[in-house]
């Protein structure tokens, strides 16, 4: 459920607004006639606390903030290989198209291309039963990268519907006949960034990954798998 509320507190990138009663911890907001992109970090009565990931100067007293009611999400599909984005998944050459090279605060720009085509693979057919995190099809991302499209968590039901071809990130690819009704499943799955990914077992890492890069490869190996972290000095990028 969505809510608007009244700014009545600006401190840095900390905003506090009224009348959000019927918003909820960690929900994703837009701030003022600019639309700055912000989270509820915390509730009192109906003041909510939000932090603003975008530069609050210019902001007053008495500016709308509008809750979206969903909690700050990621797009998980084809299209994040080869792009770059900032903390909050906006693709940095999306806004620069949409505002050149002064990047503007407040841009709405998808994340994953919607206008690229994709060559979509099924690998189900009609009346097998499916539920969350089963492979519905493939796309080629890259030469060497196979991304697996899955039935999204806490969905299960029958394959209705199957299709193969080309189809943008957000066009239907499957449709799902679950007790809930028809389930439509594109290539994109939106995931709560505070949420952990599901699994059913953890696998120990024993190949490496090969970057290319021989100072890392050399001193800093990666496993294939596992996690690493590169450090750089303040302003370095």
């Amino acid at each position: 459920m969505s809510s608007k509320g009244t700014i009545v507190k600006i401190s840095g990138p900390l905003v506090v607004a009224e009348g959000m009663r019927d918003a909820n911890m960690f929900d994703v907001v837009r701030v003022s006639s600019k639309r700055l992109i912000g989270e509820i970090i915390e509730m009192h009565g109906d003041r909510a606390s939000i932090q603003v990931y975008e530069e609050t100067s210019g902001l007053g007293t008495g500016e709308s903030v509008e809750s979206t009611g969903e909690p700050m999400s990621v797009e998980l599909g084809p299209g994040l290989i080869g792009s770059i984005f900032d903390g909050i998944q906006r693709p940095l050459d999306g806004i620069r198209k949409l505002c050149g090279n002064n990047l503007q605060r407040g841009a709405e720009v998808p994340p994953l291309k919607r206008e690229t085509k994709w060559k979509f693979t099924p690998a189900v057919k009609v009346g097998d039963k499916l539920t969350g995190g089963d492979v519905i099809g493939t796309v080629p991302e890259t030469d060497i990268v196979l991304h697996k499209i899955m039935v999204p968590n806490g969905i299960e039901g029958t394959v209705k519907k199957i299709s193969e071809g080309e189809f943008t990130a957000d066009e239907t690819v499957c449709i799902l006949e679950t007790e809930k009704g028809e389930k439509k499943l594109s290539l994109i799955q939106k995931w709560p960034v505070r949420r952990g990914r599901i699994y059913r077992k953890k696998l120990s890492p024993e190949m490496p990954l090969v970057t290319g890069q021989r100072v890392v490869d050399c001193l800093f190996p990666i496993a294939k798998g596992g996690v690493a972290a590169i450090p750089g000095p303040f302003g370095s990028g």
